[in-house]
């Protein structure tokens, strides 16, 4: 279970540590940009009104399910050109990431229109006042034009991570992160004769940044000297479908797994919102800033997933395992730091989303529920990671199912809005105790299958080498 951390030297674990991290800390950066406008979106739509908040509150929820189910599919581009690099199959590594523009392409054009469809349902779904419902919709509008470039900037993501060189994520990041928010203030104000959106704005926003994002990474990896060897869009041919066969093999079950963990909060979203705009306004402030401190782990996660498949397409096994281990201790370590800070800042953390007093007391303290998860949600998070480095993704699907669905899902209910065990439902505390549990029973199930498998394929790799 210790992935042999115990048996080596102090300073091989440090320099895998430092390999991992200058991986990871440029994808962090990134990724804590690209949520930093989701962040911004709520900040400046709770600066016009709780109403507006809420409305960007159910939008990003619907957006954000379909956005990381589809980028979870895409996402198996990286383990795919990982092991391609580590088995030394340039010619197929270029070919795959050609043909990973056309399927991730394809992919957030089914998405917008996925998005564009569920429109009139959740007309009918949702319980509020018509004002707020035609904002959930706008934004929502906005949000799905984008959908193709956020997805086809997943593919460009895979390949430079790929290659080891994420900083062109990062730069395009940070810079698309600065677009968002005149952008952001000129459709919510109306600014330049253009219509007064208020909340919704935000949707439009976001779909103009993906676009931004989308071909400044493009351009970047097109022509950038780090770049320039591989020639991405060079002999650049129609789709094939056969290969897309195997992308969907392996990212289906991603999706899936990246489905059941957002689609528990994107329900408890909707589920809440007959218990009030202050109360789903809470849940997202809460939800947004958790999602800003789960990029630690994901970061580590992402890198791992290009790491461990560097060395499984390689055939080293130890160096995978090792691997491994250390990217779950360096996780594990930077979660119980976000810990302290949560514990230590709720109320100011608070206070950056809305005046609100009401909004503010109820959400310091579900961010003790945040906090207290910080360890588990690491841990799931980069052995899912890790896990998808050695193409195994079935079985962790099933967990998270399980793990989300039978238990956050099902036990919130439970305790949220019925008493059968409870005196009372305990509303959106209900919800946040059963997050707590299945991020624990997750974690506790990915990280054993993670130590069991790397062990087993450790293992077959020394029965078949030749004695020495």
């Amino acid at each position: 279970m210790l992935f042999e951390i115990n048996r080596a030297p102090r300073g091989a674990v440090l320099l895998e540590a430092r390999q991992i991290s200058r991986l990871a800390l440029p994808m962090m950066i990134a990724q804590i940009a690209q949520v930093a406008t989701a962040f911004v979106d709520t900040v400046m739509a709770g600066r016009v009104s709780t109403d507006d908040l809420a409305a960007v509150s159910l939008g990003a929820s619907v957006f954000i399910t379909f956005y990381v189910t589809l980028m979870g599919i895409v996402t198996a581009l990286n383990p795919i050109l990982a092991h391609q690099l580590g088995a030394g199959e340039h010619d197929k590594f270029k070919d795959t990431a050609r043909q990973g523009l056309w399927f991730s392409l394809l992919i957030g054009l089914l998405g917008a229109a996925m998005m564009m469809a569920l429109e009139p349902a959740l007309r009918l779904w949702l319980h509020l006042p018509p004002e707020v419902t035609d904002k959930v919709m706008l934004f929502i509008t906005g949000a799905a034009v984008g959908m193709p470039a956020a997805m086809t900037h997943r593919a460009l993501h895979a390949y430079a991570s790929s290659l080891g060189r994420p900083k062109a994520i990062m730069v395009v990041s940070l810079l698309a992160l600065a677009l968002n928010v005149p952008l952001n203030y000129i459709l919510i104000h109306g600014l330049f004769g253009l219509p007064k959106l208020g909340g919704a704005g935000c949707g439009w926003a976001t779909g103009i940044v993906f676009w931004f994002n989308c071909l400044a990474l493009l351009a970047y990896v097109s022509w950038h000297r780090n770049f320039r060897q591989f020639r991405l869009l060079e002999r650049l041919r129609g789709p094939d479908w056969r290969m897309y066969r195997g992308f969907l093999k392996l990212g289906v079950p991603i999706g899936l797994s990246f489905f059941v963990e957002v689609s528990l909060f994107s329900f408890i979203a909707l589920l809440i919102a007959e218990l009030g705009t202050v109360v789903v306004a809470t849940h997202q402030s809460v939800l947004n800033f958790s999602s800003i401190i789960y990029m630690l782990p994901q970061s580590v996660a992402t890198a791992m997933s290009v790491r461990v498949g560097h060395h499984v397409g390689a055939g080293d096994y130890r160096a995978a395992r090792f691997s491994s281990g250390v990217g779950l201790l360096l996780g594990l370590s930077m979660a119980f730091c976000a810990m302290l800070v949560v514990l230590l800042f709720r109320e100011p953390i608070m206070r950056m989303y809305t005046p609100d007093p009401r909004v503010i007391a109820m959400g310091s303290t579900l961010l003790l529920f945040a906090a207290v998860y910080q360890l588990t949600d690491a841990a799931q998070t980069i052995a899912s990671g890790a896990l998808r480095g050695y193409k195994l993704t079935t079985v962790p699907m099933i967990i998270h199912i399980l793990s989300f669905w039978c238990v956050g899902l099902g036990l919130g209910i439970t305790l949220g809005l019925t008493d059968w065990l409870s005196k009372k439902p305990m509303g959106v505390f209900g919800f946040w105790t059963a997050l707590v549990i299945s991020l624990s029973v997750a974690a506790l199930f990915l990280t054993r299958y993670l130590a069991g498998e790397s062990r087993r394929r450790l293992h077959r790799q020394l029965q078949t080498e030749p004695a020495p």
